[in-house]
């Protein structure tokens, strides 16, 4: 296992310091602010601590509130709402400086069997045949408006080895094109048999790269690059089947809709065998700086 990822596994490793309130920390972003799937994944950790052991997160739904101080502790309290025979529900609020930066609701399920499809896995190349982020990013650090931020989007993925299957938005800034992202993603090592932890590792990630559709349909590099001024509003999931975060996933995204200086992005998460693990939706603010 390598630092970065023993670091993002410490992050989720909350501290509680009453029952049902837990603390945690942050760790270095691209721009000076908690970055959102920290805050989700930790949140879900704090709903996960409070749930029954033998049931396993199958949705949450997440609004973000304010920007987080990544040199402030957060504080989760969680509100358990019920405990139903089969559904546990927990409500979470995220603070700082004594105002709510996040609200998360989150439902957990007793295994159970029932009807079973799913959306066909689509077209997609082996993720060991794309470049890593180390061998992509340096090729493009001429059209950020800072040169230092490839070191520090290196830095805030190198927990994860996420790898895109067409060229992100930043390499194709200028240039419109089918509102449709593909990454593959895995964590940087070996993780724990804790069904909770590989949930939160992919929450963590799915907060990453979901609007770069959006920002596809416009050619718009995307943040670092300037063209575009953004943030995550409310971001939501449901956990289908059981995975391992440890091993490859394909996050296949796509935008339907951007209009009111917001975008939509949607995804399906499938492992690498074809099963499709998770839903994912989220808008986020997209505006055209003046």
């Amino acid at each position: 296992m390598n630092q970065a990822l023993d670091e993002l596994l410490d992050l989720l490793d909350l501290e509680q310091i009453e029952q049902n309130i837990f603390r945690g920390s942050s760790r270095s972003a691209v721009v000076p602010r908690v970055f959102g799937g920290q805050v989700a994944a930790q949140a879900l950790v704090a709903a996960g601590r409070t749930a029954p052991a033998d049931r396993t997160a199958h949705s949450l739904h997440s609004y973000f509130l304010r920007m987080g101080d990544p040199g402030a502790p957060i504080v989760y309290t969680v509100d358990r709402i019920r405990d139903g025979r089969s559904f546990t529900t927990r409500r979470v609020v995220a603070v700082q400086h004594g105002q709510p930066i996040f609200h998360l609701s989150a439902s957990f399920q007793t295994p159970e069997e029932g009807l079973e499809h799913q959306a066909e896995m689509p077209d997609a190349p082996d993720p060991e045949s794309l470049p890593t982020a180390a061998e992509m990013l340096p090729r493009y650090a001429d059209r950020f408006v800072d040169p230092g931020v490839v070191d520090r989007l290196l830095e805030a993925r190198a927990a994860v080895d996420l790898r895109y299957v067409d060229e992100p938005p930043y390499a194709t800034a200028g240039r419109s094109r089918e509102p449709r992202s593909q990454v593959w993603f895995r964590a940087n090592g070996k993780l724990a048999d804790d069904s909770l932890l590989h949930v939160c590792l992919a929450t963590y990630v799915s907060d990453m790269t979901l609007l770069d559709s959006v920002l596809l349909a416009h050619g718009r590099g995307g943040w670092a690059v300037g063209d575009v001024v953004g943030a995550s509003l409310d971001h939501a999931m449901w956990f289908h089947r059981p995975f391992r975060a440890d091993e490859w996933l394909l996050y296949d995204q796509q935008s339907p809709s951007a209009s009111g200086g917001r975008g939509l992005g949607q995804a399906r998460i499938y492992t690498q065998d074809g099963q499709l693990a998770i839903s994912v939706i989220q808008e986020g603010v997209v505006r055209v700086p003046r």
